[in-house]
């Protein structure tokens, strides 16, 4: 129990480091100086969502960006993982909560169980999503090739994987948990974190199979 306790400590202070150092970028249309986004910008975006799992889940939260992206592949698969990361971070911070009131016995043994082991899986996926975006980050730097491109964007796609595949391990972990209004509203949360981390997923292929930044 206490090493449970120190790793829950240990992901509450990594999500709340994330949390006062990350943040997208604002949308133009929250900013009234802000120039209206070109239709050829917004298309690009619209376009490139159509290679994604979900499609519309993708063109409406990452349209708002058109004039950051600026039909660039590789700045849009960037912001889709800054998006990604934000929403698994702000899903994990909700579990959080959910496994203190577990401990105190107002879930079921199976539901808190699950729900601990849910909220490691999502702690591993905020890490492996916040090194992608970190890893995107450095890509096209003066002097690098495309071998140095393919290698960055193998570790991209190898972290967006294995995010993907933790946010699955935390809904599978409900399965033996009896139907329970805790169950129905963490894995329907899950489950929309997986669409947006999918979605980035997609892209950041989408950006990789171009050979070069």
């Amino acid at each position: 129990m206490r090493t449970q306790h120190l790793r829950l400590h240990h992901l509450l202070l990594s999500l709340f480091l994330f949390a006062a150092t990350f943040s997208p970028a604002p949308a133009a249309a929250d900013d009234v100086s802000a120039p209206a986004p070109d239709d050829g910008d917004t298309e690009f975006i619209r376009s490139s969502c159509n290679s994604t799992l979900y499609p519309d889940v993708c063109f409406t939260s990452l349209s708002r960006y058109a004039n950051a992206v600026q039909q660039n592949p590789g700045q849009l698969a960037r912001v889709a993982i800054g998006v990604s990361l934000s929403k698994a971070h702000r899903v994990a911070s909700y579990i959080s909560n959910l496994t203190h009131e577990a401990d105190y016995g107002t879930s079921g043994t199976r539901a808190a169980m699950a729900l601990h082991d849910c909220f490691s899986n999502l702690g591993d996926a905020v890490d492996e999503i916040r090194g992608s975006l970190k890893q995107m980050r450095q890509i096209g730097a003066a002097g690098e090739g495309s071998e140095s491109f393919l290698f960055q964007m193998s570790n991209v796609q190898t972290w967006m994987s294995a995010a993907l595949t933790d946010e699955e391990t935390c809904t599978d972990g409900f399965q033996d948990v009896p139907e329970c209004p805790v169950k129905a509203d963490v894995c329907n949360r899950v489950t929309n974190v997986k669409k947006f981390t999918s979605n980035a997923l997609a892209l950041v292929n989408s950006y990789a199979s171009k050979g070069s930044p």
